[in-house]
């Protein structure tokens, strides 16, 4: 049996070993039109590799992916969080998890997972060619004949499709001509350009637990915020970027956010915090003991905000400044309008839809022996490991080949 691989990424290298371990005498060949492996792996994590994420419930796994965690479920059963570190593990990649249970390597170093995997595909025998694309796919009978860019044409038995997602609609149309539904891509995972916002002179201010959310949408992102000299990022804002990836495409990357940054508490629970502060602190400025450890830059920024002198004393303060500091303190508002790059990760919403596709094996819909796996099908996910446990899932179950 001939097996073509097109895409030498992380779904691709995972879909390759697994058919040669399901299928331990086919010739398995990975086909990546540039000279480079891996790219996107060798990049993740800033370098250092978030290969998975420590969640071990499949329910809350999949709240992790706006787009593919309901059609993920059945497969995480299969194949996990859990049963990807064993899998690093068993094949001499010792790895350690965070506190924010992203998972790393020991090493800290991408280079890790990607010699694990030169390293498998050279003891199994699958074949690797780099900078030859594939320009055409042909069904002949119950095999597929591909041409190649140098003009060759080959034929194989079964392809697994993982060519990674894809920033263009013209870059998945060959899969369109073959019959597919194509959810067009658009990016992911990015921050929020606040221009002329006085906000951005905080540069370089983190707060660890917030919620942020668009005016007038049920999107929302937990979790911490940084604030840069160009708007807002960390990871509330990349979340939240997201689950909205359609709509802010839609709507040109501009509307209001709206900021909590009181431990997600409420407007009662935060007025009535502020009151026992000045009942308790009446002759101390209000500089001075600062609600839910909120840093002293961004408290003075607020009390700017706010009107309110900081030759105040907590006990000075009314009805008025009260309410004033926990309407910013719940419901911050902020204009975006565009997007930044968020440089550690490469991510699209989009590409081939999963109605075209069978979850159980991952097999094409309208075109038999034709299999896909990683992020060129429309799933993504939020930071933190998640994607590439996608990739990981997806071809593992690509490569049983039915």
């Amino acid at each position: 049996m001939n097996v073509a691989v097109i895409g030498g990424g992380a779904a691709g290298f995972f879909s390759a070993i697994a058919v040669k371990e399901n299928y331990p005498n086919a010739n398995v060949t990975i086909y990546e039109k540039t000279k480079y492996l891996l790219s996107k792996v060798k990049i993740s994590g800033g370098g250092r590799c978030n290969f998975t994420n420590r969640c071990t419930s499949i329910p809350e796994l999949c709240k992790a992916y706006p787009r593919g965690g309901k059609e993920l479920k059945k497969l995480f059963h299969i194949f996990n969080t859990t049963h990807t570190m064993e899998w690093f593990k068993s094949r001499g990649v010792e790895y350690v998890i965070q506190e924010d249970n992203c998972v790393f390597p020991v090493s800290q170093d991408a280079q890790t997972i990607i010699d694990c995997f030169l390293r498998e595909s050279h003891r199994l025998k699958i074949s690797i060619e780099r900078g030859n694309g594939i320009v055409a796919l042909k069904s002949n009978d119950d095999k597929w004949e591909v041409q190649f860019e140098n003009s060759e044409y080959r034929i194989f038995d079964k392809i697994i499709v993982s060519t990674g997602g894809s920033p263009q609609m013209k870059g998945l149309d060959w899969l369109a001509d073959l019959g597919h539904v194509i959810n067009p891509p658009v990016p992911s995972l990015f921050s929020f350009k606040i221009p002329d916002n006085p906000v951005t002179k905080l540069m370089g201010v983190v707060v660890e637990n917030i919620i942020v959310s668009f005016q007038g949408t049920k999107f929302k992102g937990e979790g911490p915020l940084l604030i840069t000299h160009w708007g807002m990022s960390g990871p509330a804002i990349l979340k939240l970027s997201s689950f909205g990836a359609r709509w802010l495409k839609e709507n040109r990357y501009e509307g209001k956010i709206q900021v909590n940054w009181a431990n997600n508490a409420n407007n009662d629970i935060v007025l009535n915090d502020l009151i026992q502060i000045a009942e308790e602190n009446p002759k101390k400025l209000v500089t001075n003991n600062r609600p839910y450890d909120i840093s002293s830059r961004l408290w003075l920024f607020f009390l700017d905000k706010c009107e309110i002198p900081v030759t105040k004393n907590w006990a000075d303060l009314t009805k008025k400044n009260m309410n004033r500091l926990m309407n910013i303190l719940c419901n911050d508002e902020y204009t975006i309008r565009g997007r930044a790059a968020f440089k550690e990760e490469f991510v699209t919403c989009g590409g081939v839809s999963l109605q075209s596709i069978n979850m159980v094996t991952l097999e094409s819909k309208v075109c038999k022996n034709l299999y896909f796996a990683g992020e060129v099908l429309d799933i993504d996910a939020i930071t933190g490991g998640y994607n590439l446990q996608a990739a990981w899932t997806t071809g593992f179950i690509a490569g049983k080949l039915g």
